[in-house]
This record gives structure tokens, sequence and C-alpha cells, in this order.
């Protein structure tokens, strides 16, 4: 199985750079390499094709952070903060082992490791900046026929090793395999507006919900204005719409229409992020707190993205390889549209206030 991520970076010489440093050993000769510049020999395509970013957007980003990741010499050949960035979006755009992410610049794979942590960690840290929850002024007044929507939420699976430790197999979802279970907020233009990336795969999208500081807001008066749309897991508020789980009146079928069309933004905000960061399908392997930050990490940068344009970048035609290849080796992932089980349906305990504004909607908007 290893064996099929030693080709996610898709370039001949990496290859060849795996098979000579198999046959070499731990024989290693210290010398000073020079580091390709991937802004001079790359096009605007082709560079954005491989870091999933934008010239322009990379270079920005390099600026925010400069101060944190430049060496004050040039002792012992350090890396660049340019290709430390450019060596943690390769890695967020394959998810491919760090001796083949280090090749790409003549790297040692120890210092991609580090490289990954640090600027994740930075990039992470911008948090506060970019993800940021609609204010009042940003309210919708109408989004997709909902008067006052704030937001769309849902969950969705991010594959990762096994975490090991006694804890361990709370990681394991229902389709068994190891993840963490992240929540966010969608907006209509597709941004994260808010995102919580540390619950064990085994828990319920209701019970992280439950537990997150939005909801205590929302519960305390905090957040005075709008509401948000989730699926038929969660239960109905008046703060969370759900949909009616059996619409009657062509009112209730209108409702149900419309807050399916206006909750897909959600579902479509989660293809994107994961089609433009490709490491979030193929998996993390990488430690737990690490692999939050990475997710929390690449959140910030979507958000970026879709803030300066709204295009995704050109598809890597060797992932979309791989990733059919993994699907077909690791069976089905948890779909971020799939249907909320029967079983979950059951179990939302609506409260009688939510199910009563859900109502006034209907009867003031969908009649």
């Amino acid at each position: 199985m290893a064996a099929r991520f030693d080709v996610l970076d898709g370039i001949e010489d990496e290859m060849m750079y795996l098979e000579h440093a198999n046959h070499c050993g731990n024989n290693r000769i210290g010398v000073i390499v020079e580091r390709g510049d991937p802004f001079e020999d790359l096009g605007d395509r082709k560079f954005e094709e491989r870091f999933r970013l934008s010239k322009e957007t990379v270079w920005w980003l390099v600026d925010q952070m400069n101060d944190r990741l430049e060496f004050p010499t040039n002792r012992n050949n350090p890396v660049s903060p340019m290709n430390r960035v450019l060596a943690t979006l390769r890695s967020y755009a394959t998810g491919a082992f760090n001796i083949v992410i280090g090749n790409t610049a003549n790297i040692h794979r120890t210092t991609v490791q580090r490289i990954t942590s640090e600027v994740s960690e930075i990039i992470a840290s911008f948090f506060p900046r970019f993800i940021v929850f609609p204010a009042r002024a940003d309210l919708q007044n109408v989004m997709d026929g909902f008067p006052g929507v704030i937001g769309t939420i849902d969950c969705t699976h991010i594959r990762i090793q096994s975490p090991g430790g006694d804890n361990a197999e709370h990681f394991r979802n229902r389709k068994g395999y190891f993840s963490l279970n992240c929540q966010t907020i969608s907006d209509h233009n597709l941004l994260i507006r808010d995102i919580v990336a540390r619950w064990a795969g085994s828990v319920h999208d209701s019970t992280i919900f439950r537990n997150c500081a939005r909801r205590a807001q929302f519960e305390n008066g905090e957040i005075p204005h709008g509401y948000l749309l989730g699926d038929g897991g969660y239960a109905c508020k008046p703060y969370l719409l759900t949909p009616l789980l059996n619409p009657l009146t062509p009112a209730e079928q209108r409702y149900n229409r419309a807050h399916i069309k206006t909750r897909n933004t959600v579902e479509r905000q989660y293809g994107i992020w994961k089609r433009r960061f490709p490491i979030l399908s193929v998996g993390l392997r990488c430690g737990l707190q690490k692999a939050m930050t990475v997710i929390t990490a690449t959140a910030v940068l979507h958000n970026i993205a879709r803030s300066t344009s709204n295009e995704e970048p050109p598809e890597d035609p060797q992932m979309v390889r791989l990733l059919e290849e993994l699907r077909g080796l690791r069976g089905p992932d948890i779909d971020d549209d799939e249907p909320v089980p029967q079983g979950e349906l059951m179990q939302r305990n609506d409260a009688v206030p939510g199910r009563a504004f859900r109502q006034a909607i209907i009867n003031q908007h969908f009649q």
C-alpha cells in the first residue's frame, strides 16, 4: 500500500531519486545543492496545478509570514522562506512522503517534516484573520429563498492514521477507517466561516455542534441575528433549522426544496476545499495534533484563495488517477452528501421552540 504514495508527485526524476536512495542506504556525502525556482521554471497554470495557489497568492502569503520564517544568516545553506512555503503547499497538494516532497527542492526528508510542521502552525495561526463568523452587516437578507440565513453547517470526515494509545478506536468511524470529524459553517460565497477540527471520527455531528462555541453563543444570545441550516441529523432549534421529515403541504414541500438547495453550499465548499488540497482526501500520515493543525491551515488557505479568485486550480491528472485507485483499494469514504442514516434521524429530539420557529418561517415565506 505504501508504494502507491510513492508515485504521488508524478515526476520521473523523483522516482529516480527514490531508487537511488534505496541503493545508497545511509551513506551520505555532505554537499551543498542548488534549489530550484518554481516561479521561473513553471508557467502560471503548471505552478497552480502543483502548488494549488496562484503565484500572486503565494508571493502575498510568503510576505505575510516572512518575518517568522527568515533565518538571520545564510550559514548551513538554510531553506528560504519561499521554498519552505512551497514544500508545505506541495505536501498539501499530494499527501506524499516527505522524501518525495523534499526531492522537489533538494531538501532532506527530516527537514521537510520540520518545515511542514512549522509553516502549518504559522498559517493556522491566521485563523482569527481569515475565518470570521458573519456579523450582522454580513447577514444575507435572502439566501436562495431563506431570510436571515447566516450560513450552512455540516461535518466531513478527514482520514488520518491510527493515533495509537488507549483511545485510538474512538477515531474509527462507521465506515471502519480512522478519521477526524470536522465541522464547518459555510456562507453563500463558499467561505469557511467557522471550523472545529478536533473530534474523533466516531463522534456524531450533532454532538460536535452541542459542544461547540457557536452553539453556546446562540444559546446565550450573543448571536442575536439570523440562523443556520443543517441536515436531518441535527435537532431543530430557533437558530438551526432542519428539513421536515415528512412534508405534507405544498408550503412544507417548498420549504424542504429551498432548504436542500441552500444547504448545498456547505457540501460544495467541502468539495472545493478537498479538490484544492488533496491531502484531505488522500489522508494525513502524521501525529494527531499536526493533523488538526494541517486541517485548520488548509481551511485558512481555502478562504484566502476564495477571496482572491473563485476559480479552482487545474486538476493534477496524476492525483486524479491516484485518488480513484485509492478509492478502489480502501473502500468507500463517508461522502459529504451522504444521506443521514434513518436511525440518526429518529434520535434528534427536536425542541418545541425550534419546530415552532420553523413553522413560522414556512407560514411566512413559503405559503
